[in-house]
């Protein structure tokens, strides 16, 4: 009997001590929840300041290669309208159109002319010196024509 009640007090030991260890593990899920809880809201709160910086970050990535992309579609757009703008210019030149800087040197010199053409228009009221008419170009004879050589007679034939 006396191994009979050891066994007993043995079992009734083991499960004290697994009762103990149960309920210590209980105690310490409890715990890790309360603690879940409580610090919860701060790794939410962590994590969307996390986000937001990860957000911030690729936004800058994202703005840097779309103006590099950008930046290389404007210079290509520019040596097209650049192409473009020389070949009009060619064709508009071999169908004798005046280009814009033949035009404004005309626009000048038209200015430069009307300025000149109000001042003697100006002087005009006063009494400028009068320069003897141009003379009449005497008109030359036109040079003598050479004579033809004389057609010689047709032969009669028999």
């Amino acid at each position: 009997m006396a191994s009979k009640l050891k066994t007993i007090s043995d079992n009734n030991q083991l499960a004290a001590t697994i009762k103990e260890s149960t309920q210590q593990i209980w105690l310490a899920g409890l715990g890790a929840f309360a603690k879940a809880q409580e610090e919860g809201g701060k790794m939410f709160d962590a994590l969307v300041k996390e986000g937001e910086m990860m957000q911030k970050k690729t936004r800058e990535v994202a703005d840097a290669r779309i103006a590099a992309v950008a930046g290389r579609a404007a210079d290509t757009w520019d040596r097209l309208e650049q192409v473009f703008e020389d070949r009009v210019a060619r064709a508009l030149g071999s169908l004798g159109v005046p280009s814009k800087k033949e035009v404004d040197v005309l626009s000048k010199r038209i200015a430069e002319l009307t300025a000149a053409v109000q001042e003697l228009a100006q002087n005009k009221g006063k009494a400028a010196p009068r320069l003897p008419a141009a003379k009449p170009a005497v008109a030359k004879p036109a040079p003598a024509k050479k004579a033809a050589p004389a057609k010689k007679a047709a032969r009669k034939s028999a």
